[in-house]
Order: structure tokens, then C-alpha cells, then sequence
């Protein structure tokens, strides 16, 4: 068999193709993937650039930045892992939200009521702690803590 054998040249050309298949798939992948991580900066930059005003779009924006960039970036993924284990706290929440059943009532009431820790130091001036226990007593739950 020499190369001019139309066998050969057949095997030549489909293993051609294939190769070929695989680097416009592989390169579209890597453009897709480029595309998607600057739409989740851009998103992420929108939510930052929302969250002082009046409303509630800045938050859900960010998270929803966040969830792009690290469905698709490895490098962010990491960072946010090494985040997650410095600052637990912060994160937390953060991850809450980005769940695929979100709880969104529940972390904002934790965020009330860390904000609320923050800001009134002495624990008699907590409304909302308070009234919290005010509302279980009279439904009469017991305190989980």
C-alpha cells in the first residue's frame, strides 16, 4: 500500500476530520467558557454598582455574578474556596444563597440580626432578637438556643 492507495487516503482525510472536530469543539468550548466569566464579571460589577441605592437588586445580582464566574473559572473557584476557608462567616451566607433552593428568608434574617449585633453592642437594645423571643413565647415554641 502506498499513499496514493484511495484506502489510505480515505483513513487520511477521516482522521483529519475528526482532529479538526475535536479543535473547533475544544476552541469554542474555551471561547464559551471566556465568554461567560467576563459576563459574570460585568454582572458582578452591575450588582457592586447597585447595592448602595434604594432596592434590593444589588444582592441577587452579585450572587448571581458569582455563581457564573465560578461555574467557569477554576482559578476563581479555588479563591473563593480559599475565601470560604478564612472567612467562614462572610461566606456563608454567600453560599446559602447560591444553593439551587435558595434560603432566601432565612439569611436575610440572619444578616438583621448579625447587622443588628453589629451595630446596638448591649444585648437589651436588640428589637429584633427580643421580639423574636417574644413571638416564640407566645406561639409557644421553646427556643432552639
Amino acid at each position: 500500500m502506498n499513499r496514493r492507495d484511495p484506502r489510505v487516503v480515505r483513513r487520511l482525510s477521516s482522521l483529519r476530520r475528526r482532529r479538526l472536530a475535536f479543535v473547533v469543539r475544544e476552541t469554542a468550548a474555551r471561547v464559551t467558557r471566556i465568554l461567560l466569566i467576563a459576563l459574570g464579571v460585568l454582572i458582578l460589577l452591575a450588582g457592586a454598582v447597585l447595592t448602595p441605592l434604594p432596592g434590593h437588586v444589588g444582592l441577587p445580582l452579585l450572587v448571581l455574578g458569582l455563581m457564573v464566574v465560578l461555574r467557569n473559572s477554576f482559578q476563581a473557584r479555588r479563591r473563593f474556596i480559599r475565601w470560604q476557608k478564612r472567612h467562614p462567616k462572610l461566606i456563608f451566607p454567600i453560599r446559602r444563597l447560591m444553593r439551587r433552593e435558595p434560603e432566601i428568608l432565612l439569611v436575610a434574617w440572619q444578616q438583621l440580626l448579625r447587622s443588628e449585633k453589629v451595630v446596638l453592642r448591649r444585648p437589651g437594645w436588640r428589637v429584633l432578637k427580643r421580639g423574636r423571643k417574644a413571638v416564640r413565647k407566645a406561639l409557644g415554641k421553646t427556643p432552639l438556643s
